[in-house]
């Protein structure tokens, strides 16, 4: 399969957005169940993946060693068609210069006053990237991470400059403790435990390992079935843009935003109470940017699998807003039970 083309624009109209929702929707359906079929076990997080790709909202994947964060990504990435220009990789460790992630000085500028990197082939010229151990960097990364997350800005030279960054995942072998990263990590409104499978899932284990393995060795990427692009989820993340923007007039002529459309009033309601559950009751630190953030994740996900409103399933999301492996443990218990799932 030929990987995908850069796309030449991306000022796509909501009209021509709206003639390809349906067709949109069900590409990212097909792409993400068929993406399952290559793991065991992992099925939410390929989900979890695609929200967060759509919202244009970075992922963090956190387990232990071993544990198909990595693989997870690969796939995802060779999956979508995604060529070598458009991504970025890279194990951060507290020895990372900022060279190694947003390119060298060119020598050239430097002699005659300008403090230019040559970005090519780096973080701020990639459309998808993979920072695995994120954590682990010195204070001069995190800052640049922080601008380039947040602001979608990357400085040359004193001047700010739009990077082309648009799908983030990043991996941690254990989430941090550490208050001077806090920060960083309110940007990562989601954090999804990717855990070992081999007690409940010993045998396909074992077989879908031996596969990967013969994969690998073959250079075979079966997964690459082109069901999806990174385009698709471009033109997603553009097309719930335009709804939010939207403003309608009910029946009655009153003005209705977003919420109003596709946030039924018993969900929002729902939505409200277990946040206040989990902030006053449990101490989850939910600041209001992440708030917002979680309804723009939530309309994502109902979206995907459902072309509609927000339900009492999308409000799952709240599973993954833990901050620390207790905080993780407590949510994945608590959030199915203040829905009303004790399965």
């Amino acid at each position: 399969m030929a990987t995908e083309k850069k796309p030449e624009r991306e000022d796509w109209t909501f009209e021509e957005l709206r003639e390809q929702a349906d067709e949109l929707r069900n590409r990212i359906n097909r792409f993400r169940q068929s993406l399952g079929r290559f793991f065991i076990a992992k099925q939410p997080l390929i989900d979890l993946m695609c929200v967060a790709a759509v919202a244009q909202e970075p992922l963090l994947l956190v387990g232990p060693p071993g544990t198909a964060k990595s693989d997870l990504v690969l796939k995802f990435k060779d999956a979508l068609g995604v060529p070598s220009e458009d991504y970025f990789e890279y194990m951060l460790t507290r020895f990372t210069e900022p060279s190694e992630i947003v390119g060298p000085i060119d020598i050239n500028q430097l002699r005659e006053g300008r403090y230019i990197r040559r970005e090519q082939g780096k973080l701020p010229t990639a459309r998808l990237a993979f920072l695995d151990e994120i954590f682990k960097s010195n204070s001069a990364i995190l800052n640049i991470l922080l601008t380039i997350i947040n602001e979608k800005k990357f400085y040359q030279d004193g001047e700010p400059q739009p990077v082309r960054l648009r799908v983030l995942f990043a991996a941690a072998n254990e989430a941090p403790e550490h208050g001077e990263l806090g920060a960083l990590k309110d940007r990562f409104v989601l954090k999804a435990e990717s855990l070992s499978v081999q007690d409940e899932h010993f045998e396909q284990l074992i077989d879908a390992g031996l596969a990967n393995e013969v994969h690998r060795s073959l250079n075979q990427k079966p997964w690459v079935e082109g069901h999806c692009s990174l385009t698709d989820l471009l033109k997603a993340n553009r097309y719930l843009t335009f709804l939010f923007s939207q403003r309608r007039t009910n029946a009655d002529g009153d003005e209705q935003s977003d919420r109003n459309v596709f946030f039924p009033p018993d969900v929002f309601r729902e939505f409200q109470r277990v946040v206040k559950t989990l902030v006053r009751e449990h101490r989850i630190f939910i600041s209001d940017r992440k708030l917002v953030k979680l309804y723009k994740l939530c309309r994502a996900r109902a979206w995907i699998t459902s072309g509609g409103v927000v339900t009492r399933d999308d409000l799952r999301l709240l599973s993954y807003l833990g901050e620390s492996a207790e905080e993780m443990a407590l949510l994945r218990e608590k959030v199915p039970l203040l829905l009303g799932d004790a399965n």
